[in-house]
């Protein structure tokens, strides 16, 4: 089940991505200008920031394993429509399908897979289903490159709906409503029946250590995204990489991000399968800490191999929080709606890192140039250092106050399970 979320994850992203790797294609096919190559993309990511909290709350109301099928399918299918497109108002449709289709992929994805295994491996989880993000951006330009280069921009559209739709069939033969029922209610601690939707909603925001999760994974994705965004144009500048050369390092720093996802994931859960979940607190603190010393150390040096070095020390836990604070709100939020609770937390990530990172990065680049844009992003760090230090103080009261098992309680009821 993990490995069919997982990949149909990265068909996700490599759905959305394979446009960047035929922009100059289709830019002299077609006579595009910039903006409207664009709006091809940003398209697709309008939708996803629109839909993805309704249709969470539809899956987690109506069945996440058929809801997973039919959005896979759409977005495959739209995929599979952009490769046959004959103009821009028909690749403009296509790509507005894709972004319906994977609106909600990622938060109720990740809801499943937290559902069905044990709550103690819930940040190398969620750890490693971000991560899965940043792994389909990089075999979405490349492998959606090669293909483009080889047989035209049409077959890499192709072949990444292609692969999307046999995960989607294959998805919906092994995960079914009907084998997650027992799985979801064991590990969720619920009876399966459904609750009132109102009180449970209100859980989305009613503690505020679940709030600091939001705010200080939001901060964190702010460096991360402004660095993925900006590296190909900084190692351009700075150390006089040819644009491809420069677009293939920054996709090593892209796979250094999402591997670090997934090792501090591990490590939260590891400190805290006898200590409790405030361990996982810790290690959000600990990550945005070494983000900001790394970072800001990394940019005051000379260019060189130790610069590099530190940069990618830096960029592997930078995005180290995502496990932590995504096993965090899943701990504060009713297991019922937990599609939703993490669209609220894809949602945070969107507005507070993932959109406004390369853009604020952008006008200070404007204003002192791209390093000192780049010397001054990663104070951001330090509001996810004081949101997760806030949470650690306040999560023991919180549970206290939402009626929720101390975590020793949780674990013994787990390991007796």
């Amino acid at each position: 089940m993990f490995a069919l979320s997982f990949g149909l994850l990265l068909s996700d992203y490599m759905s959305r991505q394979v446009l960047n790797a035929v922009f100059p294609q289709l830019k002299a096919e077609w006579l595009l200008s910039d903006s409207k190559l664009g709006s091809l993309s940003g398209i697709v990511a309008l939708m996803v920031g629109v839909l993805t909290f309704p249709l969470s709350l539809l899956a987690d109301r109506w069945g996440r394993a058929k809801c997973l099928v039919i959005a896979a399918v759409v977005w495959s299918l739209a995929t599979l429509g952009c490769a046959v497109s004959a103009g821009y108002g028909q690749m403009f449709v296509g790509r507005f399908i894709v972004g319906v289709g994977e609106a909600a992929y990622g938060s109720v994805g990740i809801a499943v897979v937290l559902s069905v295994f044990p709550v103690r491996l819930r940040a190398t989880l969620s750890g490693a289903f971000m991560a899965g993000g940043s792994f389909g951006s990089v075999l979405g330009v490349s492998v959606g490159g090669v293909i483009g280069q080889a047989y035209g921009w049409r077959w890499a559209f192709g072949v990444m709906g292609a692969f999307g739709l046999v995960l989607a069939v294959a998805y919906g033969l092994v995960v079914t409503e009907k084998k997650l029922g027992p799985a979801a209610s064991k590990h969720s601690g619920s009876s399966g029946e459904r609750a009132p939707l109102g009180p449970q909603l209100r859980r989305l925001f009613s503690s505020v250590s679940v709030i600091c999760a939001y705010i200080g994974s939001g901060a964190q994705m702010f460096i991360t995204m402004a660095l993925l965004a900006w590296m190909p144009s900084f190692l351009n500048r700075y150390y006089d990489m040819a644009t491809a050369k420069a677009g293939l390092a920054a996709g090593g720093f892209a796979l250094i991000s999402g591997t670090g996802m997934i090792l501090c994931g591990v490590v939260a859960d590891r400190l805290s399968e006898r200590a409790g979940n405030r361990r996982k607190w810790t290690v959000g603190i600990a990550c945005s800490l070494g983000s900001l010393v790394l970072l800001m150390t990394a940019f005051q040096l000379p260019t060189g191999p130790l610069q590099l070095v530190l940069i990618g020390a830096g960029t592997l836990v930078a995005g180290g929080t995502a496990g932590p604070a995504a096993a965090m709100v899943a701990r504060l939020t009713p297991a019922a709606i937990a599609a939703t609770a993490m669209a609220t937390l894809t949602l945070a990530n969107s507005l507070l890192g993932l959109a406004p990172g390369p853009a604020v990065t952008g006008m200070l680049a404007d204003r002192w140039g791209l390093l000192g844009a780049l010397r001054v992003i990663p104070l951001v760090a330090l509001a996810g250092c004081v949101a997760f230090a806030i949470g650690r103080f306040s999560y023991e009261k919180d549970l206290r106050r939402l009626g929720l098992p101390p975590d020793q309680a949780v674990n013994t009821l787990e390991y007796s399970s």
